[in-house]
């Protein structure tokens, strides 16, 4: 008796798993596209396709930084745009997370808060300068308001959106287990509202240095704005781009540092960036 074979089973292809996250971040990557653009413009500069009277090439932006180095004009003004751009975010930052926390805690406080915010927001910090002009001077108080103000709006807007956010299941949890109004905030509200307040963190340090150029062009003595506008007044395109490339890093670098905090901070969350 022939005994047949029983047919091989049938196996199903196995589908390989698609990876669909972006991987893991990569180090120092905010660093490759300024790079990237750097060698761009040193490339075009070399071609001689960009006219040095209109923009000058890296090289020579970067010999006029060492002689301003070397007078100690650089390290001057620096200084005190930095003072100015911390002196704002001081006030602004504790401001706007105390409005955004009575706002997003109270139905009453919302009512009174929001409006009035949401109103500045339509309206450009950039054309209240001459109310703001009007009102507190030229001077310092006034450059550091501009900056206080348009900080301010990101810091309020984010938090108050991420208090609106927490899940209403935490909500009920505290009130299950008897906890009372300041656990309540501490424990929920503060780490609920986190995400949010760091996001606008990231808004309001680079609004800070965007804020500060135009407070710095007004009647200013010190401050990397006065010395780009004293650069155009004499024509001294690299100047000009010395304080250019300055701001722009130090946006750069600011944005980065707040994004370490982020991590660091929201290490207990999954997402697609993690």
């Amino acid at each position: 008796m022939t005994l047949l074979a029983s047919p091989p089973a049938v196996t199903a292809p196995v589908r390989a798993r698609r990876r669909l996250r972006p991987g893991r971040p990569v180090r120092l990557g905010f660093l490759l596209g300024p790079f990237l653009l750097l060698a761009l413009w040193s490339a075009a500069s070399a071609a001689g396709w960009l006219d040095p009277r209109f923009l000058s090439p890296p090289w020579t932006v970067i010999t006029t930084a060492g002689e301003l180095i070397e007078t100690g004009r650089l390290q001057d003004n620096l200084i005190a745009s930095v003072g100015r751009v911390a002196l704002g975010l001081a006030i602004g930052v504790p401001l706007g997370t105390l409005l955004a926390l009575v706002s997003g805690l109270s139905r009453w406080g919302e009512a009174l808060i929001d409006g009035p915010v949401q109103i500045k927001r339509a309206i450009p910090s950039l054309a209240l300068m001459p109310l703001l002009i009007l009102w507190l001077g030229i001077g310092e108080v006034m450059k550091v308001s501009v900056i206080a103000v348009g900080v301010l709006v990101p810091i309020y807007i984010h938090t108050h959106n991420g208090l609106r956010g927490i899940d209403s299941r935490y909500v009920e949890l505290a009130e299950t287990v008897g906890l009372g109004r300041g656990a309540f905030i501490r424990k929920v509200v503060l780490p609920g509202a986190l995400p949010g307040f760091l996001l606008g963190m990231r808004f309001a340090v680079t609004t800070a240095w965007l804020f500060l150029v135009v407070a710095e062009l007004i009647n200013s003595t010190s401050g990397i704005g006065y010395m780009m506008d004293l650069a155009r007044t004499y024509g001294q395109t690299d100047v000009i781009l010395v304080g250019l490339v300055l701001y722009g890093l130090l946006g750069l670098f600011s944005d980065a540092a707040v994004r370490l905090v982020e991590r660091k901070a929201l290490s207990w969350r999954r997402t697609l960036a993690s």
